[in-house]
């Protein structure tokens, strides 16, 4: 079982905390797959990225832009889907998202709630007769919804969203078309297949995101300072929302020390370079244990299916060789 952090990088395309990052994933890195989508492969610059950058040919052609992103979101979520099948969470950031919680939290949420979705979705706030986002005023009242645009999704979730992109391909289109499609078009496919409401949907936030202080209309604060107000604002996003994983807008500036003190690492005596986590302590479903030895079988079999066809195309060789030689 895994989880799927989906990155969608434009712009400048890297990561405004690669570094924080890098640490933070690599002590759940048994359960985590990291892939990147990109606008252009040749603005990148970090070798890590370009590590877990998607394949080119998985890109898609079309220009990705904060108001027409819902390509790039497909994207990226095929190619993990299929990359991996044991990807349960399907976790979707950007280049300005950091983590702002433990790994063992995090950790711990997934081992919890790794049968449901998290996403935060409400009625449109907005008279969508005046503002054309999403296009909501072509659909029926019942499909004037809003969701976060950034939410983590289950592999379950993720196949409704294929289903629906494939089959309801012109009401995708006039979504899409309206701009700013990736706030709405996500919890309308989970009402159209009555998924909205399920139990293994949390409504709630997983990204610390100010939208009272916002940098422009159509994007929150940025935050940089971590002044007084930006501290109160963190501390209150995680006492009062237990799914907080992470935060967004978080700029470079923004002081590298405090999002470790959020992160709460614990350093171990013997070595200060590292740190530890009672990962070991977490007692995990017995249907994790079942799919590591499913995976582990799968591997086996694969390993010997593939020495088995080079045992025979080696003597199909061989009785060739031998044949040509007897004549």
């Amino acid at each position: 079982m895994k989880i799927a952090l989906c990155f969608i990088i434009n712009y400048e395309h890297e990561l405004n905390k690669e570094n924080i990052w890098r640490e933070w994933i690599e002590y759940n890195k048994d359960i985590i797959n990291i892939y990147f989508f990109y606008s252009d492969l040749k603005k990148i610059k970090s070798k890590w990225i370009l590590n877990h950058a998607i394949p080119f040919k998985f890109v898609c052609d079309k220009k990705t832009s904060y108001y027409h992103v819902i390509p790039a979101y497909i994207s990226v979520m095929r190619y993990a889907y299929n990359a991996d099948r044991t990807n349960q969470w399907f976790c979707f950031l950007t280049d300005s998202c950091c983590p702002i919680i433990s790994p063992l939290k995090f950790r711990q949420l997934f081992i919890n709630n790794y049968q449901k979705s998290i996403i935060s979705y409400k009625n449109a706030w907005w008279n969508v007769n005046f503002h054309k986002r999403a296009n909501l005023y072509k659909l029926p009242t019942k499909y004037h919804l809003a969701n976060d645009p950034w939410f983590i999704l289950h592999r379950k979730k993720i196949e409704y969203i294929f289903k629906f992109i494939k089959e309801q391909r012109k009401i995708t289109e006039i979504i899409c078309n309206g701009g700013l499609a990736n706030e709405s078009l996500f919890a309308i496919i989970l009402y159209y297949y009555n998924q909205l409401y399920n139990t293994d949907i949390i409504n709630k936030s997983t990204h610390i995101v100010d939208w009272n202080r916002r940098s422009s209309p159509t994007s929150p604060h940025i935050f940089k300072e971590a002044n007084e107000r930006d501290l109160l604002f963190i501390d209150n996003s995680l006492k009062n929302n237990p799914y907080t994983i992470f935060i967004r807008k978080i700029a470079k500036e923004f002081p590298d020390d405090i999002i470790y003190k959020y992160i709460e690492y614990t350093q171990t005596i013997t070595n200060k370079d590292k740190y530890c986590f009672p990962i070991n302590n977490l007692k995990e479903p017995f249907i994790f244990k079942l799919h590591k030895v499913k995976n582990y079988m799968i591997n086996l079999l694969l390993k010997l299916i593939v020495i088995s066809v080079n045992i025979l195309l080696l003597y199909i060789v061989y009785s060739s060789v031998k044949m040509l030689t007897f004549f």
